[in-house]
């Protein structure tokens, strides 16, 4: 765990537009985001957030554009790829195994770390003992970093929507990533549980030296814990900057923050 500094462009997505059939869901977007940053995406619903997270990590290809990660510029790239390069993702609805317990869906997690063989694992000697005691290890720390210890055997479709959002937001960490996507972590929280989400999602940001890239609806927050936000509007990007210069564009205003408040 590292001290927090903003560093240089980790991410940067240059002229991507995205359709679906003749429906344009992003159009010629243009932005990056620093390492170690917290960089939010808002806009109204509808505005492409989901979308742009969406082509980040792989799920989707722009017809337009392209998007470098770490000195390396694509197109795009499959989910799993984006995975491997350390891009983790959690999502607006939970994406959880609702039947398995806390402690199994964090270790879910850990599949791409995973470098010995099925057979290995079978006979769980040596070099495989050796992976899962430091999976094990990791996910543990992982665990007791975001304060589930006492629901670390509790299947997940038991526990409150609130905590179950921890639990995914464990599973991403367990990854590892350099680059968090988080696709509003705080939808559907009551005023303490996004308190409690906001205390975590620095202490990642800042212990870990994650760099963050989140969609959030709720104003308060976006200016509370960002560095730069990004609007968008319609899939267009219609505001770019810090929270302040954000808070006093007319564009913004006129397009979200007037609708909000």
């Amino acid at each position: 765990m590292g001290e927090r500094r903003i560093g240089d462009v980790v991410l940067a997505l240059e002229h991507v537009s995205l359709a679906f059939g003749g429906v344009k869901a992003l159009t010629d977007i243009s932005f990056d985001v620093r390492e170690h940053e917290v960089r939010a995406i808002i806009g109204p619903n509808g505005a492409g957030k989901s979308s742009m997270l969406n082509v980040i990590n792989g799920v989707y290809r722009p017809q337009q554009g392209t998007i470098t990660f770490r000195g390396e510029p694509r197109r795009g790239m499959d989910p799993h790829a984006a995975a491997a390069m350390g891009i983790a993702r959690t999502f607006q609805n939970i994406a959880l195994f609702r039947g398995m317990t806390v402690l199994d869906n964090v270790m879910t997690g850990r599949n791409l770390k995973i470098r010995t063989s099925f057979l290995e694992h079978a006979i769980w000697w040596g070099r495989a003992r050796r992976e899962e005691l430091d999976n094990r290890r990791k996910v543990e720390e992982v665990i007791d970093f975001l304060e589930i210890q006492h629901i670390r055997k509790t299947p997940v479709g038991r526990l409150p929507y609130g905590l179950q959002k921890r639990v995914e937001l464990a599973r991403a960490l367990a990854a590892e990533p350099e680059l968090l996507l988080l696709d509003e972590p705080m939808a559907g929280m009551n005023v303490e549980e996004k308190q409690d989400m906001c205390r975590f999602v620095l202490d990642v940001n800042e212990q870990y030296g994650t760099t963050i890239v989140l969609i959030e609806h709720d104003m308060g927050v976006v200016m509370d814990i960002s560095d730069r936000v990004v609007v968008l509007d319609y899939g267009r990007k219609i505001g770019d900057g810090t929270p302040g210069d954000v808070r006093g564009n007319q564009a913004v205003i006129d397009a979200y923050l007037g609708v909000a408040h």
